[in-house]
């Protein structure tokens, strides 16, 4: 069942989502080495709460944290630890709430330090692949086209996608429908129409598309071990254009 927004909803949803990407924003600048997933679970957290909002991760379907963190290898699902961030690492932050009933969910990969030029390159290169997608996220598109566009730009650059794990439809619960997959399946998909609002996130490998689940029952990552990244923003389709809910 796919739910359309009113455009009073899609004002919810962008409040909620700013929320957001004003503490994945505070958070990148603490992103340094010798800093703990955990440290910057607590302080994602307590700016949660300032903000009158409620972690959407911590507790769904037993998951432990605010944030899911993961490094290199780690795809997505990472649990915050005491583990400190290394020069030369790469960091996903994943982050969601729950504000006045509506859910706000983004992520980013940060890097640590400096890092190669190949890791620059799948960073900037998913965000790219993020981007692309969006601008095919238009009334009158079909849900393929946002997958394509995804799909083309990271495989041309000699990259796979993730298939196991996708983008959603996001509102009044955190995932709904639509999947939004980051290739093309079989098929169109749906006909895009304004008021759909979508979770559009691409992950990104530099060797296999092929992904494993830690015996933490969540932390995914790559077959191979070697890095990924990941963006997302959720997103309104509008009639003037794709409006980025959670713009950092």
């Amino acid at each position: 069942m796919i739910d359309l927004k009113s455009r009073l909803e899609i004002e919810i949803l962008k409040e909620c989502n700013q929320i957001v990407a004003e503490v994945l924003t505070t958070l990148k600048p603490y992103c340094q080495p010798g800093m703990t997933t955990l440290e910057l679970d607590k302080m994602a957290e307590e700016m949660t709460y300032n903000q009158k909002a409620v972690p959407a991760f911590k507790g769904y379907h037993g998951f432990p944290a605010t944030l899911c963190t993961s490094i290199n290898e780690e795809v997505v699902h990472g649990i915050p630890s005491k583990r400190a961030l290394k020069e030369g690492d790469i960091l996903s932050i994943d982050y969601g709430i729950c504000y006045k009933g509506f859910y706000g969910d983004a992520a980013l990969t940060v890097p640590i330090g400096k890092i190669g030029q190949d890791l620059q390159l799948l960073l900037q290169t998913t965000q790219e692949c993020l981007m692309l997608g969006i601008e095919k996220a238009v009334p009158g598109n079909h849900l393929s086209d946002i997958s394509a566009a995804i799909q083309t730009h990271a495989e041309a650059r000699g990259f796979s996608l993730v298939k196991e794990f996708s983008g959603h439809g996001v509102g009044k619960s955190l995932h709904e429908e639509p999947a939004v997959l980051n290739y093309v399946a079989n098929g169109r998909g749906i006909l895009l129409k304004a008021g759909l609002v979508l979770a559009i996130e691409p992950m990104v490998n530099q060797g296999t598309d092929k992904v494993v689940v830690l015996k933490d029952g969540w932390t995914v990552v790559t077959k191979d071990g070697k890095c990924s990244a990941h963006f997302e923003h959720s997103v309104a389709i509008t009639e003037e254009g794709p409006l980025i809910l959670s713009q950092m």
